[in-house]
């Protein structure tokens, strides 16, 4: 890869970002909702202090928070925070910042997601490149259609499925939560196995709900090939059918299956973010959910804002990587 065309995906990613931050700025003060008013409003109803000492904490707030300033000014010391990945402080956790409750909740986050997007990937790429290959058993071929089936279901529905067959009627798995109550995080087997048997179901949810479609996309991308030449051409050669099937067939097949992965990131992370909440994982989903129910708007778009970073930055690292499989990419 050359590296006029790194500095220019570079340049891209840059630019992403700060169109996503500008959006994220400019959309809540377009809005006439007062994120502190609201907030304050209501703990002045439930906690009983006067209007009067409602409009002083939220003018004394609005100066903490450099919301009296004029907004070119607040414009331009958010973009620098945002350098910094400094989002602001939560209304409902204040004084804990934004950043803070993120790296709190990310790796019960990137852990759930990062696995089951490779275990899905892998599993769904196997599975329909087997679907299309002639020279597989046919009872191996048959195992890919109930995984097209669940196409169609997505990881939400699924997860309500699982929770309620799996869980609540044949009570084989926990409910939902990260571990049992009562058991206190630690370096131990135990609770380690504890763990993993609260992030079985979450992660079928997400595995069942898009391998169906790594499947229908590595199948159409296997038909394809198998009329190539080069395919031909290593047949008349009299190699194996295994090595075929690796390198002139899976190898070739991969390269579309690359490009829809970066596509398909966004969906990805929502759909984890999603099922997260259903499943009451303290991942970036619930703290989503919760800073909702609040009103702690800061919350809710230093969490958006992180996410749409997030996702582009994982694009363009698959975009580097894209040149490492196909060589035509690598000397264009």
């Amino acid at each position: 890869m050359s590296l006029k065309l790194v500095i220019r995906r570079l340049l891209f990613l840059v630019l992403v970002i700060w169109a996503a931050s500008t959006i994220v700025f400019f959309i809540p003060r377009l809005s006439s909702r007062n994120a502190l008013r609201e907030r304050f409003g209501e703990l002045a109803r439930t906690g009983g202090f006067s209007p009067a000492d409602l409009e002083k904490i939220i003018a004394s707030m609005n100066r903490q928070f450099g919301l009296d300033r004029p907004l070119y000014e607040q414009y331009w010391t958010y973009l620098g925070n945002i350098l910094h990945l400094d989002f602001g402080y939560s209304l409902y956790r204040y004084p804990t910042t934004v950043t803070e409750l993120i790296a709190q909740s990310l790796p019960w986050t990137l852990g759930l997601l990062l696995v089951t997007t490779i275990l899905s990937f892998i599993i769904g790429n196997l599975l329909g490149a087997v679907a299309a290959w002639p020279r597989a058993p046919h009872w191996l071929r048959a195992f890919a259609t109930p995984f097209i089936l669940l196409t169609g279901v997505p990881p939400v529905i699924m997860g309500i499925l699982l929770l309620f067959f799996i869980g609540f009627r044949l009570k084989w798995l926990p409910l939902g939560g990260a571990y049992s109550v009562g058991v206190v995080p630690t370096w131990t087997w135990t609770f380690f196995f504890d763990l993993m048997r609260h992030q079985i179901l979450p992660g079928l949810a997400l595995i069942l709900g898009s391998v169906g479609g790594w499947v229908l996309s590595m199948r159409g991308m296997g038909v394809t090939i198998q009329g190539e030449d080069y395919v031909n051409f290593a047949e008349h050669k009299g190699l194996t059918g295994g090595r075929i099937f690796r390198d002139y067939y899976l190898r070739n097949a991969m390269l579309p299956q690359v490009t829809g992965l970066a596509l398909a990131l966004g969906t990805m992370v929502t759909s984890a973010i999603i099922v997260e909440g259903l499943f009451g994982l303290p991942g970036i989903g619930t703290m989503l959910n919760l800073a909702i129910r609040a009103n702690d708007f800061p919350t809710i778009y230093g969490i958006v804002l992180f996410i749409t970073i997030a996702v582009a930055v994982l694009m363009t690292i698959v975009e580097f990587i894209y040149p490492l499989l196909d060589p035509r990419v690598r000397s264009s």
